[in-house]
Formats: structure tokens, sequence, C-alpha cells
């Protein structure tokens, strides 16, 4: 299925554009609009943006596969990043992604198979003073225990 930009994607595309020199500069925002509309990054989608950038589609494909951040599969509605820094290390991030593991039935990198959470791992999310820490979709959650996370994981059901 060919990937287009929403009528209102598109305008937040162009007004991107205007803040860059170069159209190429703006492909790191343009992919993080791409997952926005998607929730991933598809094949068709850098294609789609290799076109209206101007870029080859290896280039595009060849950032958007460097940046952790990007997602180029389909994940699960709740994206449960944990942090697996030094300070997170120290203060129980092994517990925390043990707990979700166990409670999701999942792996780190698979998703539930309702769709609803995937788990990832990660590196620094700069909140080292409430470690462990995770951060779901656009929120963080700090100084977790499983207390904690079972009532996160209700709230998101």
């Amino acid at each position: 299925m060919a990937f287009e930009f929403t009528k209102e994607n598109l305008q937040k595309f162009e007004e991107t554009l205007k803040r860059y020199p170069q159209k190429r500069a703006a492909l790191l925002p343009a992919l993080w609009l791409v997952q926005e509309q998607q929730g991933w990054v598809s094949k068709e989608s850098m294609e789609y943006l290799a076109k209206l950038l101007d870029l080859t589609p290896a280039f595009v494909y060849e950032t958007a596969t460097f940046y952790t951040m990007y997602n180029l599969k389909p994940i699960g509605r709740h994206h449960i990043q944990v942090c697996n820094s030094v300070c997170c290390s120290l203060r129980g991030s092994q517990e925390t992604v043990a707990t979700l593991k166990k409670k999701l039935e999942i792996e780190v990198g698979e998703s539930t198979s309702d769709g609803r959470f995937h788990l990832s791992t990660v590196e620094c999310l700069g909140s080292c003073g409430t470690a462990p820490m995770m951060q779901i979709n656009d929120d963080y959650y700090e100084d977790l225990n499983e207390e904690k996370i079972d009532k996160i994981l209700e709230k998101l059901k």
C-alpha cells in the first residue's frame, strides 16, 4: 500500500521545509512525522520521502536504519522503553525489564499478541535522579517498582 502524508501532515512537512536551507536537512523530522502518522517507518514511506526531498531511497533507508528512534516495523500501541544506562542499571532497571517481560509475556524487542504493548531497552533517557525509569510513548514513569508498574499497565489496558 502506497504511503502519503495526510493533508495535515503534508502541511506540517511543508512548514518544516521552510526551516532548513536544503531539503535534505529536513529528513529526520520528516521521518519522525511519518512515524507519528503510521506508528512506524515503512519502505513505502521512505520511498515517498525520497521523492519529496529529492533523495535516493537508499539514502533515506540508510538514515532511518542508523537511528534507533525510528521503528522499522509495526510495534504495539504503547511503546515501553526502559532506560538501561548506568544510573538506571545500578538502581534496578534489570528488575524493571524482568517485571515487564513477565507481566506482558514478551521479550525485549517484541510486541504483545493483542498489539497493545512493545518492549524496548534504550540508552539514557535523561532522568538519572529518578531511576529506574521508563518512557511509554511520550510519558516518563520514574522511581519504578513492581507495584508502580502494575498501576501503570492497568491504566493503559
